[in-house]
């Protein structure tokens, strides 16, 4: 009797051990890969997890190693901004509506993590901000005008040597030697900066079309690409045959546009600057949509319109119903019916990542 008595506790001890330890390998080994808002549901599986959630390490490290698109922080005329999320379940923010900010703001651009919004009032503002963490900093007025409707690009890469985030928000304006200037943000250095170069020509920026590639960033104009290398701070332009939106695939600028139930993907086939003008080579390829009898798609009698593109996903709307397309699964999902139309919809990845 007392031998079994022994049996049956030791291997009580062995059921606890191999619990603990596949506690510990989870915590350890997937924690991090998980969005923002199924991370706060984990904090409730235990006092230990919740801790270890809330540690600015972990914070770090997950901004580190999730960088999925979650959502699409968006915005019509003189309404506060929303969220869309690609899964409710897994991805969203606390106050889609940034009140935690100090004054009304619109958005303007995002990078892994990080949203920028411009104050109303006074001399509008720049905030940078985590809506996860509702965390948020209020930029230095820059010296230049950059307008009404300003030409933004956030670039942010997360770093496992800074555990604060290291970001520079960059302003294409318009120069009075006719053309554009550039002005940089670094946190690192908490100033704005003139760059010394222009890009001469009688053309325009359109404001919202700005993203981040491999070290450059890019703007739409009018059948050409305006493209700034942050690293040798050289502009050149890019001949676009595709009115698409652009956006980042794969590492590689792309534009994206949809023509019926076709959508077409073109790719910068040579996406370097110089000081030379360079002509834009691209190749194409075209994702017919799988689901065509998909219920989404009933009824849709108006033209396509991609919004936004980054990662795997595409963001299509067929008058105000808004639809994600994943370019690698095929599959098709209506968000949302929106009462009101979103002229601007900004990617967003939900990150911890500190302010």
């Amino acid at each position: 009797m007392d031998r079994g008595k022994k049996s049956g506790t030791s291997f009580a001890n062995v059921n606890n051990k191999i619990y603990m330890d596949l506690k510990d390998i989870i915590r350890e080994n997937t924690l991090h890969y998980l969005p923002a808002k199924s991370l706060y549901r984990c904090t409730s599986v235990c006092r230990e997890w919740k801790l270890y959630i809330s540690s600015p390490f972990f914070a770090h490290n997950q901004s580190n190693f999730f960088h999925d698109a979650s959502g699409f922080f968006c915005q019509s005329h003189s309404s506060l901004p929303s969220f869309i999320s690609l899964d409710a379940m897994a991805y969203g923010v606390r106050d889609p509506s940034l009140k935690f900010l100090p004054e009304p703001v619109d958005i303007r651009c995002s990078s892994n993590g990080l949203l920028c919004c411009q104050g109303r009032t006074g001399y509008k503002a720049y905030y940078i901000c985590n809506p996860v963490t509702q965390q948020w900093k209020k930029l230095p007025k820059p010296d230049a005008n950059h307008g009404s409707d300003p030409a933004l690009v956030l670039v942010f890469k997360p770093s496992c040597l800074n555990f604060v985030a290291d970001y520079k928000l960059i302003c294409a304006f318009q120069s009075d030697l006719d053309g554009y200037e550039f002005e940089i943000y670094s946190s690192a250095e908490g100033t704005w900066r003139t760059s010394g170069e222009i890009c001469f020509g009688n053309r325009q920026i359109i404001p919202c079309t700005g993203v981040y590639v491999d070290g450059t960033v890019y703007w739409q104009s009018r059948s050409m690409i305006v493209a700034f290398d942050l690293k040798s701070e050289r502009s050149t332009l890019l001949y676009s045959h595709s009115s698409g939106s652009l956006g980042e695939v794969n590492g590689k600028l792309c534009s994206a546009s949809i023509k019926g139930s076709k959508l077409t993907v073109a790719e910068l086939s040579n996406a370097y600057t110089n000081t030379m003008q360079m002509h834009s080579k691209t190749r194409a390829w075209s994702v017919e949509n799988v689901a065509l009898n998909n219920s989404v798609f009933t009824g849709q009698t108006d033209q396509g319109r991609v919004l936004c593109i980054g990662g795997e996903t595409v963001m299509i709307c067929f008058g105000r119903t808004l639809i994600s397309y994943n370019m690698k699964t095929k599959d098709i999902k209506q968000l949302a019916t929106e009462a009101d139309y979103h002229p601007r919809m900004i990617p967003y990845v939900n990150s911890l990542v500190e302010v």
